[in-house]
Order: structure tokens, then C-alpha cells, then sequence
């Protein structure tokens, strides 16, 4: 395939580059042709050893010696929208070509699962697993994608003209691309979030994802029409969901993107519905499909009580006709019909199942409100008392408690955001069904206390007359510490009688978040996800011995430092001690527009997600590569010893100043890009490391090119056990299993990415030489263990496209790293020598930040 991605995308982005001199713009065939000559000298200059600030001096003094400060800054400004505009058609060039460098039918695509089934038994099993499998996908609004909806669509319309090799379309997209602001002016509002990832749902997902049920069908010899498997794939949303830590999301958001979720749907159907009714024009089936029409369109445009009232309603009616048309028409068209009925079941009247999520430290606090009221009408319940009591008796309160809880009673406005919100999954219930609205995430679980005061408020706000809860309460667990006392907390809550009948009604089913963004802030990146990997199997473990049904919710980022990288890999090699009924994780920001972005894209990664999760169960006879004791014990040492190395280097007492003085880090907030703040806590209280956001934590590590999240402490540890002459067995571990392999290969992509020379000038700095020296001291040590162990002399070497794309983009956007460390570096030292000003250096920093993570698509 490296040759094939050659050919396909960088031949073919070179020669489509060359438009952008003749777009007729002012100054743009100075920019364009001044570029190349920046991008040079920054190779050289780095390889050299200058710093960014010598390499821009040295840039104007021998090309633009006359151009005054603010020339020097516009011309500046221009290569970052000239490169910001390069990155996107490289973007659109790959994605055209995505069928030419992937194998769609190769291993992990469905055609492929099915062509393996060789005997009728397989072919049981298979369906027999998919009674109770699925794949959810939840897409979060976390500020990660520098895109714009308008340069979003544009990409979409490139892609389509450069697959096409239609110049004069690519022409004329280039000019829209360089009229087009790629910066929002304001931050978006939860809502503009949530109609920002609902284009995906129309757009994307809506198609793919009957596509790949439709593969599957077919590929299994069945029909559509008997399938009784819909749920297979499942959506999720948070954008309006998900209040940890964002304040502008209160219940009447929640509300109002549930009905968008909705009239997104709707819309989809009604052209739908428009589409058969050209197909089905025969007696007995037009009427009733003219009908389906006219009620869709009530049902989106009112008179609403003439419109329907759930899907199953429309399917029932459909289903109707469809008897007609098999009777009376001989079937004609009738594959269109189910196909349609097929989305009907898969997306209901809700499309994607709105989560919300809160803090628990947040439930605390409100239940400190609501018990500190009852405290002055029922004197002897003293609030001070309850805080001296154990779980256990805390947990039996809260239960006992039936009490009116209105909003007007209180208030603390976070009390009656949570009360709001609490309320708001109800009505989205009786409106879009149950499936749209039916989880609560709780952040920052430490307790099985924190479980039960959202059930305890649950129960006094939408239990039904019988005290049933249509309602799952998903704990999430992210630090090390807490992944580490999940099994524990969750066998009290199982040995809970109330909270076991609360399991019983719901099928005996439990949904368990972990989440790798903050445990590799926590604990570095093999540390979290071995820590992740064992707690699975331990709170696996607990669940069987219940009985219960527990379900994982990886909650994942975009790159390996927050659980991303080649996620369908890790899925595969789960054994036989983690419960594997259903694979959930959120995607996010650029991992949306880059994996799930196109139909062909989604279909490709959706697919391979799918059956990643069917491996282990159908040819788990022909695998051996299951850990063993052994084999654990080994990356329990290596993990421990990681850790060990990254807690020694986030207490140095450089790390929180580093982090915030010499990286864009303090610049985060005035992207504009999301509607979340970027830090909890006050800003009047400085930088604290526990108040930091993952997402800007390891954004500001790949905006300095270093990465050190997605590495740090990997490399010590495999030199420490080389002394104990474990490198072999480690290379062997290496060989054997594709969960180790994984975890080595998507470190590699972090590796891949980094770029120590670009900041190698602040060795000169007495203060931070020592810290940095130990960053790259170990970037060095991992990069050498690595290819050891994997026996490759480049890294990526198993993986040649992304090898390929990763050099390709990192070079177009070598002028911005400069460019970005250049006014990094000037605003570090003498005010009195600033050229401009300091808001032009503080600009610069901000501009380039777009273009180095977008080029990067899962840098963030």
C-alpha cells in the first residue's frame, strides 16, 4: 500500500498544490513561492541546532532584508493560511483516495467476517452473539476539532471534485477555501456544538450505517426484511448532554438538541418517504405511502397530533403495505421499502441516545442543599451528623428519602441545573422513547456513594407509580487510583438489595465508563491503559459473580495519549476475562471528521470496530495469543516501572511551570473552538495540575512536538528489565499479542510526531535545561526500545500509509511549528525588543495552532 499512497495522495496533492499560485489573490504567489524557501531552512536550521527565532531572522535578513516589522508579521500570517489551506486539500486528496490505499474488503471488514464463516455452525454462532452485541458509537463535543462547519463541507466538496480529477471544480474550491474564515470570532454554544456533529449524523452515519447492516445481511444469505438484529449499531451524543464542568449547559439545552437530534432524523425520513413514493406508485402501496408522507411532515411541521407518534407507528403502517406489495405487485421495489424500515428500527424517532453528564462532586453539593432544607423542617436529621456517618449509612438516608424536589425550593443554581437535568431525561423519554435518553454518566467516581445520590435524586424525580427507574447509571472511572477501586465499589453497590432490583429491571445490565484521557494525565500512558485492561477484567470478574451483564464504555480521545490510535486492534485482543457483549467509546473532534467523516471512511471503521468485537468469540479456538499469567506479570512491571518514571517527571518542579509559561497551553481558551472552559476550577487560582483538562494537557504537548503523554516512561521501562534480561521476553510478548503490540504501535504514531529540535532552544534557558534534557532523554531511550522490541528500523514500518502520511504532513506544517515557537520565544524575553506587538505574537501562536493540529487529525 505505500506505493499505492504515494501515487494516490502525495503525487496527486503535489500537483493540485500547484493551483494555489494562480488563484488570483493579492500577494498569494509571493506566499507560495517564499514558502517552500521557510520550509527549507527550517529543516536546515533545526538540523543545525538554531532556534526557531535565528531560522525567521535568518529568513528575513536574506530574503525580505527591507520589510519592516509589521510586513514581516503580515507575511507571517500569510503562510499560516496559506499552510492551514494546504492541510485541508491534503486532507481531501487522502480521503479521495481512501479505497485506493485501504483495503475495504480486507481483513475487518464484514465481507471479510462473512467469507470466514465456512460451516452453518460459525454462522449460529454468529447470530447468536448478535442477540445480545452492539457497537455505540457517542460522539462528543469536546473541543477538539479546529475545522469550522463551513471548511468541513468544503473539504466534503474537494474530496468529491478531486476523486473526480475535476481541475476546474478543485479551482474553484481552492478560491471558496481562500475566502473562507477558518477561526470562529465567537465560541460556539452547546447548541452550535450539537448542530456541528448533527451534520455527521445526516450526512454520514444515516448511510453508513444501513450499509454495513446491509453487507452483513447479505453476506449471511438473509433478508433485510427478517433481520431481527437492529440494534447491533447504536448512537450516542453529548454535545447538550454533558455539564461536567461546562456551564452553559442547563436542562433547556438538553431539550432543545434532544427535538434537533430528532428533526434531524425526521428530516432524513421525510426525503426518505419522498424517494419511495417515486418507486411505489401501485395500487394499494401510493396511498399509503402518500400518507406516510403527509403525516412525516405533521410530524416535523405540526399540526403534530396529526403527525406520528413514535416509529414503530410508521413501521406498523409500512409494514402494511409491504404485504400489498408482495401480494399484488410481485415484491417490485420492495428491497427499497425495507431498507427503509431497517433505519426506522435502527434510529427510531431519536436518532442518538443523549447522555448526560455531571461531576460527582457536583451530586455532593446538591445533595448538601436539599438535606441541609430538610435539616430546618425535620430538626433532628442534622446535615453535620450525616457527614460523620459511613457509606453505608449515608447510602440508606438518601433511599429512604421520599420527598418532593421542586426547583422553586432551592437556590443554589447547580441544584437546579441537576435536578433540571434529572427531569429533562423523562420528557426527552416520552417524546423521542426511551432509547433517546437513558444514561447518566458520573465523572470522577470515587464511591459507591456517588452511584447512589444519583439514584436516590432519580427516584424522587422520574421513578414510574411502581418506583421503576427507565434509567442507567453509568460510573466512570479515570484515575489510577479509582480504576484500581472500581471492582470494589461496584460489589457494594451490587450486594445493595435496592440497587440490585434497580439492575433486575433493567435487564440485569450494567454500563461501566473508564476513561483514558484522564488516566494518562493521571498515570502516564502504559499505566493507564494496563490499569484500564485490568480493571476490566476484575470488575468483569465481580459482575459474573452477580450475574449481571456489565458493558464497557470507553470513553477515548483521538490520540494514543488519550486511548486513541488503532482502536479496533485493541478490541480484538481482549481475552476471554473481559466481557466483550458490547464495544462502546466516544469519538470526538478531529476523530470524527478524520475516521467517521465520509460514508466510505465511517463504513471502513465502523465495520472494523464491529467485528473486532466478534473475533474473539467466533475463532477464539483458532487464536494464541491470549495473555497468561505470565505474560500479565511482565506488563505489570513494566507498567509499574512507567509510572514510576512518569510521576518522576510530572512532580518535577518544573512540569505545571513548563506547562504553562513555555507551551501554548494559557492559549487554549481563546481558540474559540469549544463551548467548554479549559481548565476546572478558578482562574483567579493559577495553574493547578489536577484543575488541568486532558484535552489541552495533551494538546499543548503535540503543539510543542513533543508528545510526552503518549510515551513518557515506556523506554525506561524496558531498559529497566533489560537489566534483569527480560528483553526477550519482551520481544516475544511483543510477537504473541496483539493488545502489547498495539500499545507499542500507537506510541509509535506519538513518537512519529514529535519534533525535539523545534524547542531544543530552551536548553539555553538555566531553568528548564535540566527538565527538557529529561523529556528528550527519554523521547531518545523509547524511540531505540521500541524498534528493538518490534524489530523495525523505522517507526511505523508495520504500517506504511500512516507512516507515509504522518512524514507528509508533518513537513507541510514544519513553517508553522517554527513560526509558533518563533513567537513563543520572542514573548519570553525582552519586552523592550519586541518587533510588534504583543498581541501580534500572541496571534501567531493562536493562528498556528489550527493548522499543527489539523495536520496532525489526532493530535488532540
Amino acid at each position: 500500500m505505500n506505493n499505492s499512497f504515494q501515487d494516490a495522495v502525495v503525487t496527486k496533492y503535489n500537483i493540485f498544490n500547484s493551483l494555489f499560485l494562480s488563484l488570483p489573490y493579492r500577494g498569494i504567489f509571493q506566499t507560495g513561492s517564499l514558502l517552500p524557501i521557510l520550509t527549507q531552512q527550517s529543516e536546515i536550521g533545526f538540523q543545525e541546532g538554531k532556534s526557531p527565532k535565528e531560522i525567521i531572522e535568518h529568513f528575513f535578513s536574506e530574503l525580505l532584508e527591507t520589510a519592516t516589522p509589521k510586513e514581516r508579521a503580515d507575511l507571517l500570517f500569510a503562510f499560516i493560511q496559506y499552510i492551514e489551506r494546504q492541510v485541508v486539500l491534503f486532507d481531501s486528496v487522502e480521503d479521495a483516495a481512501f479505497d485506493e490505499t485501504h483495503d475495504l474488503t480486507g481483513k475487518g471488514s464484514v465481507t471479510y467476517l462473512t467469507e470466514r464463516l465456512e460451516n452453518d455452525e460459525l454462522k449460529k454462532k454468529l447470530l447468536a452473539k448478535l442477540e445480545d452485541f452492539s457497537v455505540r458509537i457517542v460522539l462528543t463535543a469536546h473541543p477538539t476539532q479546529f475545522y469550522s462547519g463551513k471548511v468541513l463541507g468544503i473539504i466534503n466538496d474537494l474530496e468529491d471534485a478531486i476523486k473526480a480529477n475535476d481541475f476546474t471544480e478543485v479551482n474553484q474550491l481552492l478560491l471558496q477555501l481562500g475566502k473562507t474564515a477558518f477561526i470562529n470570532h465567537e465560541k460556539p454554544t452547546p447548541f452550535d456544538e450539537a448542530v456541528s456533529l448533527c451534520w455527521f449524523l445526516e450526512n454520514v452515519y444515516y448511510d453508513a450505517i444501513p450499509s454495513i447492516l446491509e453487507k452483513l445481511i447479505n453476506g449471511l444469505g438473509m433478508s433485510v426484511h427478517d433481520w431481527p438484529y437492529p440494534n447491533v449499531f447504536r448512537l450516542g451524543f453529548w454535545p447538550g448532554g454533558d455539564r461536567d464542568g461546562n456551564p452553559f449547559v442547563n436542562p433547556e439545552i438538553t431539550l432543545k438538541v434532544a427535538d434537533r437530534l430528532r428533526e434531524t432524523l425526521l428530516r432524513g425520513y421525510y426525503r426518505d418517504i419522498r424517494q419511495l413514493k417515486r418507486r411505489l406508485t401501485f395500487k394499494g402501496v401510493d396511498d399509503a405511502v402518500s400518507l406516510a408522507e403527509k403525516k412525516m411532515n405533521s410530524t416535523i411541521f405540526g399540526p403534530f397530533e396529526e403527525g406520528y407518534g413514535s416509529a414503530q407507528e410508521l413501521i406498523d403502517e409500512l409494514l402494511k403495505a409491504r404485504e400489498v406489495l408482495v401480494n399484488k405487485h410481485q415484491g417490485l421495489f420492495v428491497e427499497l421499502l425495507d431498507n427503509f424500515i431497517l433505519k426506522l428500527n435502527l434510529f427510531g424517532f431519536f436518532f442518538a441516545s443523549l447522555d448526560v453528564r455531571q461531576d460527582s462532586r457536583k451530586h455532593g453539593k446538591a445533595w448538601e442543599d436539599i438535606l441541609k432544607r430538610l435539616e430546618k423542617k425535620i430538626p433532628l436529621l442534622k446535615y453535620s451528623d450525616y457527614q460523620s456517618w459511613d457509606e453505608a449509612k449515608k447510602i440508606d438516608l438518601l433511599l429512604s428519602l421520599n420527598i418532593p424536589l421542586r426547583d422553586e425550593d432551592y437556590e443554589d443554581e447547580l441544584t437546579k441545573d441537576i435536578l433540571g437535568s434529572i427531569r429533562a431525561i423523562k420528557t426527552i423519554q416520552e417524546k423521542n422513547g426511551e432509547k433517546g435518553a437513558h444514561r447518566y454518566v458520573i465523572s470522577n467516581n470515587t464511591s459507591a456513594l456517588n452511584v447512589m445520590q444519583v439514584v436516590a435524586l432519580a427516584k424522587n424525580l422520574i421513578a414510574d407509580e411502581e418506583g421503576r427507574l427507565a434509567l442507567d447509571v453509568v460510573p466512570l472511572f479515570e484515575t489510577v487510583d479509582d480504576l484500581a477501586n472500581a471492582p470494589g465499589i461496584m460489589r457494594t453497590l451490587y450486594e445493595n438489595e435496592y440497587y440490585r432490583n434497580h439492575l433486575s429491571n433493567r435487564e440485569n445490565h450494567q454500563t461501566i465508563m473508564v476513561g483514558f484521557s484522564d488516566g494518562t494525565k493521571d498515570g502516564g500512558y502504559l499505566r493507564a491503559n494496563w490499569s484500564i485492561y485490568r480493571a476490566k477484567e476484575e470488575l468483569t470478574k465481580v459482575s459474573r459473580e452477580f450475574g449481571i451483564k456489565v458493558t464497557f464504555f470507553d470513553g477515548r480521545g483521538g490520540p494514543p495519549a488519550r486511548g486513541g490510535g488503532n482502536n479496533h486492534n485493541f478490541y480484538s485482543s481482549l481475552g476471554k476475562d473481559i466481557e466483550d457483549k458490547e464495544i462502546q467509546l466516544t469519538v470526538q473532534g478531529q476523530t470524527i471528521s478524520s475516521n467517521y467523516g465520509t460514508v466510505t471512511t465511517a463504513m471502513y471503521n465502523l465495520e472494523r470496530l464491529f467485528t473486532a468485537g466478534l473475533e474473539n468469540h467466533l475463532f477464539k479456538g483458532h487464536r494464541d495469543d491470549e495473555l497468561t499469567d505470565a505474560d500479565k506479570d511482565l506488563i505489570e512491571e513494566m507498567a509499574e516501572i512507567a509510572y514510576n518514571s512518569y510521576l518522576d517527571l510530572k512532580n518535577h518542579p518544573m512540569f505545571v511551570k513548563y506547562l504553562d509559561k513555555k507551551t501554548p497551553l494559557r492559549f487554549y481558551g481563546q481558540t474559540n473552538i469549544g463551548s467548554r472552559p479549559t481548565k476546572r476550577g478558578n482562574d483567579d487560582e493559577g495553574l493547578k495540575f489536577e484543575d488541568l483538562r486532558a484535552i489541552p494537557f495533551v494538546g499543548s504537548w503535540a503543539q510543542m512536538k513533543q508528545n510526552v503523554p503518549g510515551f513518557y516512561g515506556f523506554g525506561t521501562a524496558i531498559r529497566e528489565l533489560a537489566k534483569q534480561d527480560k528483553v526477550e521476553d519482551i520481544k516475544k510478548l511483543y510477537q504473541k499479542s496483539l493488545f502489547f503490540r498495539t500499545l507499542i504501535e500507537n506510541s509509535m504514531q506519538s513518537l512519529s510526531k514529535a519534533f525535539f529540535p523545534a524547542t531544543k532552544y530552551l536548553r539555553d534557558e538555566e531553568e528548564y535545561r535540566e527538565f527538557w534534557d529529561k523529556m528528550y532523554e527519554e523521547f531518545l531511550l523509547t524511540r531505540e526500545l521500541l524498534l528493538e522490541v518490534s524489530s523495525q528500523k523505522e517507526l511505523l514500518d508495520s504500517n506504511n500509509v500512516t507512516k507515509v502520511s504522518i512524514k507528509t504532513r508533518e513537513r507541510i506544517v514544519l513553517p508553522l511549528i517554527t513560526i509558533q515557537q518563533y513567537a513563543l520565544q520572542m514573548l519570553a524575553g525582552d519586552p523592550k525588543k519586541l518587533q510588534v506587538d504583543v498581541e501580534t505574537y500572541n496571534q501567531l501562536i493562536i493562528r498556528a495552532m489550527f493548522g499543527i493540529i489539523n495536520a496532525a487529525r489526532n493530535s488532540a
